[in-house]
């Protein structure tokens, strides 16, 4: 499956003018063949945006959800976003899966929350593997530093994730996260990662792009610049097959060894 990678920071505090920058991704990407278009964590209003967040946040099945459906189906393919869900009262750094036909595949809400300004602004979810089927491949989604806990991602591996999804808000001097440690977590879990990320400066941080899709052999596939960018890559459920049959880390784990880990 073709996945397009959208590194863009959009504008922040507008949702209308991130949808606008979307949609004109989505026809980017379709136009290149993807049948996936990835945004970045919060995407649909922006990150450093303070108590807009809130301000921002909708339901899962809110009218930015159905706008993006709309654009997911004219354009023909899936789209997963970050964005500040609400659910009555509490706010949830999330992201959302919907696929070419508008249909609301999944919905991820963020367990690792990063900092005070995410511990201030979010609560943390509480499903550690949420997982939809897309075009013959296990979709999984996680958000930005879920990733960098090893647990998440062999949590995924062992539930069957073939291509798991990470919108993200890098920062600086964190880069080493995008350009070491996803490869590995490819490798050692034997799936796909899309890593996408947000860039440039936007309140007190800056991001540093670096957006990626490595593959099963740990081997980059794409990789963006600090800029701007859609880049794409290809994750081939034959090829992820083959890596895993070469490459058996899930059959050789010994369990029963790991009870002190938990």
């Amino acid at each position: 499956m073709r996945t397009a990678l959208l590194q863009s920071s959009g504008r922040p505090g507008s949702t209308v003018e991130n949808l606008k920058v979307l949609d004109e991704a989505a026809g980017r990407a379709a136009a290149a063949g993807a049948g996936l278009l990835v945004a970045p964590e919060m995407f649909l209003t922006g990150y450093a945006i303070g108590d807009d967040i809130a301000r921002l946040a909708e339901p899962a099945d809110g009218d930015c959800a159905d706008a993006i459906a709309e654009t997911a189906t004219r354009h023909g393919l899936a789209i997963a976003y970050g964005y500040p869900e609400r659910a009555g009262d509490t706010v949830f750094n999330s992201v959302q899966l919907i696929s070419a036909d508008g249909t609301r595949l999944a919905n991820y809400r963020k367990t690792h929350l990063f900092g005070c300004f995410e511990r201030d602004h979010f609560t943390p979810g509480d499903q550690p593997v949420v997982q939809a089927e897309l075009d013959g491949l296990r979709v999984g989604l996680l958000i930005c530093y879920d990733v960098e806990f090893p647990e998440n991602v062999r949590a995924h591996a062992l539930a069957g994730t073939d291509l798991l999804i990470v919108p993200t808000a890098q920062m600086h001097p964190f880069q080493f996260v995008a350009e070491s440690m996803i490869p590995v977590r490819a490798f050692e879990n034997q799936m796909y990662v899309a890593y996408v990320n947000r860039v440039g400066r936007e309140g007190d941080f800056e991001f540093v792009g670096l957006s990626t899709l490595a593959g099963p052999d740990g081997v980059a596939r794409t990789r963006a610049g600090r800029a701007e960018e859609l880049v794409l890559a290809d994750a081939d459920p034959a090829f992820l097959a083959a890596s895993r049959e070469a490459n058996p880390y899930l059959r050789d784990r010994r369990p029963g060894l790991y009870g002190p880990l938990v």
